[in-house]
C-alpha cells in the first residue's frame, strides 16, 4: 500500500511539472495513433479472437443482450447503430 501511495504522489509531482502542454501533446498523439486504420484493423481482429475464445462465436452483440427470460438488458440499447 505504501508503494502505491508513494508511485502516485512521485507520478502526481512529475506529471505537474510537465504540465498540460505536454499532456495534450500525449494525447494528440495518442488520439493519432488509436484513429489509424491500420491500428483499427488490428483491433477487429483482436477482437473478434477474443470473442471466439470466450465463445461468443458468431452471435451477435444483440443476440447477447438477451437474458434466459428473453428480455433485454437494460444496459444494452435498443436500437441498432449502422
Amino acid at each position: 500500500m505504501k508503494a502505491f501511495v508513494l508511485g502516485a504522489a512521485v507520478g502526481y509531482v512529475l506529471g505537474a511539472k510537465a504540465g498540460r502542454g505536454r499532456y495534450d501533446q500525449i494525447v494528440r498523439t495518442y488520439r493519432k495513433v488509436a484513429d489509424h486504420p491500420a491500428v483499427q484493423g488490428a483491433a477487429g481482429v483482436a477482437r473478434a479472437k477474443v470473442g471466439e475464445k470466450v465463445g461468443l462465436g458468431g452471435r451477435s452483440k444483440s443476440a447477447t443482450a438477451q437474458n434466459t427470460n428473453g428480455r433485454r438488458n437494460v444496459s444494452e440499447p435498443a436500437y441498432h447503430q449502422p
